[in-house]
């Protein structure tokens, strides 16, 4: 099952994957539709924070509700993921999702991360030290990452 923010999650039964990674407000490509139909397909709970009625001019603002929700709703369903995938667009700077990738480390949300950082993101070197010293799979591309997922559901 595929749950969009700011659906509830609660009915969620099967191992579950939390899309975290590029938005920067639209400017990445929308890769969480189809990762996330790859991964239901699969047989994986999908955690999406791509809010489909999300409006760009609201303030990211504490006192804004829909913010406040759609923030709540992230942290809330990183901590209650079995799998964290982070997705860093190269054509983005995507410090939330570089932020988010330090909770998940720092706070050991989950054992399973898993990280895609194609070429040309400007700070690959740092996930790529990230990814080396807290022992976290590094994929290039989401195919490269989705291949390995089958093969290894196959075993």
């Amino acid at each position: 099952m595929i749950f969009t923010a700011p659906e509830s999650t609660c009915n969620s039964k099967r191992t579950s994957f939390f899309l975290a990674g590029s938005i920067e407000q639209g400017k990445a490509e929308n890769w969480q539709v189809s990762l996330a139909k790859t991964l239901d397909c699969m047989g994986f709970d999908v955690f999406n924070p791509r809010r489909k009625e999300w409006d760009s001019s609201w303030e990211q603002s504490y006192n804004n509700p829909q913010f406040y929700q759609q923030v709540n709703w992230e942290l809330s369903n990183l901590e209650k993921a079995d799998n964290i995938v982070f997705y860093f667009d190269p054509i983005t700077i995507s410090p939330i999702t570089l932020f988010e990738l330090g909770l998940a480390v720092a706070t050991n949300y989950t054992t399973n991360i898993y990280v895609i950082c194609p070429d040309g993101y400007f700070r690959k070197g740092n996930i790529e030290v990230i990814c080396d010293k807290y022992n976290i799979c590094l994929f290039n591309s989401i195919q490269q990452f989705t291949w390995e997922l089958e093969n290894e559901n196959n075993e």
